[in-house]
Parts: structure tokens; C-alpha cells; sequence
């Protein structure tokens, strides 16, 4: 009962210190790009089926049922031609025959901006060996926990506390922190999984250093930012998975997720003034627990043609698996911007899962 106080009071008093502080679109959303080639490949629809350390992202609850002792994720990926990097690398262990914890960083960031302030000497002459370059990143360290809970045979939670720090150069920094609840039940072949993302509000501080930039703001019209506090309203995902085992070695597994936001109306199957649900499926086919072969279809949206008529478009993804002992790799082709573009890449990410005699 102390807990559910505390809890309590943490939210109410978010609450009422989210009406002093913005609440942009799309706070912080390189959080929800999604880890691992198996669940691009998927669409993003995996909070119930996800396995491994990637579960401390995807669904902190899925901990509990971690198959191993120790298990680390891998993952490197590159956006518009190379110019932006994203990389995860994730950790999770055992505690106790109930509890797991987990560890995993996320880093999505530009490198190698030139920063032409320093161009002109100070004779006025155009000297391009004065030319700076720094990095805009953000990057986000989850601390995840989970739990068989005792009351219910097949039912765990899990929750994550999150440290967000964003940078771009020396011209501005931030700051932020939120929390992520979960659960999950495993009754017969389903797998159900209940996701809220953000449950208190995520809030992110800037601090602009102002004398960096005073005069060029100043010089080109432009106006000085100032110090604000972002907040990353809450999320709720819905998962539902069902595995049938098949003659020969086989099985398949098929998921549904419902991701459900409340930050206004976003371009998604369901769009509404005060809340969006973006619906996305996977199907995974394999073959003895060693090879895999996944489908997934996830950003449906409504496309404006030229003529003026609309048409509802969606993301195709595809990919394969191979487990071997302690090694799994995974392969996604799958288009990493959610772009109506169909601007395709190949995902690879490298697991291993082992156990201490191992």
C-alpha cells in the first residue's frame, strides 16, 4: 500500500507540473525507433513475443522469462546514406530464479558537422582549415527490472527507469528521465503483453549556451533560444501473440500490437484530436528453434495523391534469423525513417545468449 501511495503521488505531481511545461509532438522520438533486426522485421510488433536483453526495450516485463543466464544484443544501423548512426547494445542476468535485471544505451546521432563560424580569419580572408566540427546525439541509458509474480502462474512485470542526455556541440545540452511499466501473461500458446511507455511523462531540460551563439542569432534575424523543459506524454502499447507448433520441426508465430498515443492526432490507421492508434503485425515462421524466416507490415497512413484523392499506404518488411548454440544473428530489410519513400535498409544484429557453464 506504501508502494501504491508513493506511486500515486509521483503521478499526480507529474501531472500537475506537466501543465507548466511543453508538450511538443513527437518528444523525444528517437526512443521510438525501435532495436533489433527481428522486430523491424516484424513491423515493430513484438512486445509480446520479444525475447533476450532486447526485451528491456521492447517490454521490461519479458525479462522473467530471459532462457538464459546472461544475454547480450548488438545492433548497428545507418540513416540517410550514412549520415546519421544508431546503435544499442543491451545487457540482461539473472537475479534470482524470479527476477532478471537488465542494462541497455541507445545512441542515435550526427557526426562530423561543420561549424563554419571561424571561416574568416581575423584579416578577413576565407580560411577553411578554421572549420570546427562537432556531433548531435542523443542518447538514452534503460535500467530494466522484472519479476514472476506469485499471485497469477504466467504473469510478470517490469519496469524500466531511463537517463536521457541529448547534445549538439557545445551550443546546447539536455537532460531528461522517465519511467516505462509492464506486463506480461503467458496462458497456453498466447503470450499478452500490456506496455505504458513514458507512464509519468518523460521530461527533458535544455540548457543553450548562449554566448556560443549570441552574435550569430543576433547577426542573421534570428530568434535566441531559450532554456525549456520538454515533456514526453505517456504511451500505451497492446500485444497479443499466439505460437502453433507444425509437423517437421516447424511453428509460426503470429503478433498484433496497437500502439496507442495521446499526443494528438498523428497520420495513423486511427486519428483522433486527443489520441492515435497505430495498428502493426509480424508473422515469424521457424524451423527448429534455428532458422527463421519473419513478415511484418507496420506505418499504415493515408497519402494525399495529386489529383487530391487520398489512398492508404503501408511499410512491407522482411527478414531471416539463424540460431546456432549461444550465437543468433538476425537480418532485416526494412525501411528504418517509417518514410512513404520506400528508402529500404539492411538491419543486422548480433545476440548471444549463455548460461555459466557455458
Amino acid at each position: 500500500m506504501r508502494n501504491l501511495i508513493l506511486l500515486f503521488l509521483l503521478l499526480t505531481s507529474s501531472l500537475e507540473l506537466s501543465a507548466q511545461i511543453s508538450k511538443p509532438k513527437y518528444a523525444n522520438e528517437f526512443l521510438s525507433i525501435g532495436v533489433g533486426a527481428r522486430a523491424f522485421a516484424l513491423g515493430g510488433a513484438t512486445v509480446a513475443s520479444v525475447e533476450g536483453a532486447s526485451a528491456g526495450y521492447w517490454n521490461p516485463a519479458k525479462l522473467s522469462s530471459l532462457g538464459s543466464d546472461y544475454a547480450l544484443d548488438l545492433m548497428h544501423a545507418e540513416y540517410f546514406a550514412g549520415i546519421a548512426a544508431y546503435d544499442y547494445a543491451a545487457f540482461a542476468t539473472n537475479i534470482d530464479e524470479k527476477s532478471n535485471m537488465g542494462f541497455s544505451i541507445i545512441r542515435f546521432g550526427v557526426d562530423d558537422i561543420p561549424d563554419t563560424r571561424f571561416i574568416y580569419d581575423a584579416n578577413g580572408a576565407l580560411n577553411y582549415d578554421n572549420i570546427r566540427f562537432f556531433s548531435a546525439a542523443d542518447y538514452a541509458f534503460q535500467f530494466s527490472y522484472a519479476r514472476e509474480l506469485d499471485f497469477l502462474e504466467g504473469l510478470s512485470a517490469g519496469a524500466n527507469m531511463k537517463i536521457i542526455h541529448r547534445t549538439v556541440g557545445e551550443f546546447a545540452t539536455a537532460w531528461g528521465f522517465g519511467f516505462d511499466l509492464a506486463a506480461h501473461y503467458k496462458w497456453k500458446n498466447f503470450d499478452f503483453a500490456l506496455v505504458g511507455r513514458d507512464i509519468t511523462g518523460t521530461f527533458t531540460s535544455w540548457y543553450h549556451n548562449i554566448t556560443l551563439i549570441e552574435d550569430i542569432y543576433t547577426q542573421t534575424n534570428n530568434t535566441i533560444p531559450e532554456n525549456t523543459t520538454e515533456l514526453a506524454v505517456p504511451r500505451v502499447i497492446l500485444g497479443t501473440a499466439y505460437t502453433q507448433e507444425l509437423p517437421y520441426k516447424f511453428s509460426i508465430m503470429g503478433e498484433f500490437n496497437f500502439d496507442v498515443t495521446f499526443d494528438g492526432a498523428r497520420n495513423t490507421f486511427v486519428s483522433e484530436e486527443n489520441f492515435s492508434i497505430d495498428p502493426k503485425g509480424g508473422i515469424e515462421i521457424a524451423y527448429d528453434n534455428m532458422a527463421f524466416l519473419r513478415f511484418g507490415g507496420n506505418n499504415l497512413q493515408k497519402i494525399k495523391n495529386f489529383n487530391g484523392s487520398e489512398r492508404w499506404n503501408g511499410q512491407a518488411n522482411i527478414g531471416l534469423g539463424f540460431k546456432y548454440r549461444i550465437l543468433q544473428v538476425d537480418y532485416a530489410f526494412t525501411d528504418l525513417g517509417n518514410s512513404s519513400e520506400s528508402l529500404y535498409s539492411h538491419v543486422f544484429t548480433l545476440k548471444l545468449n549463455w548460461n555459466a557453464k557455458e
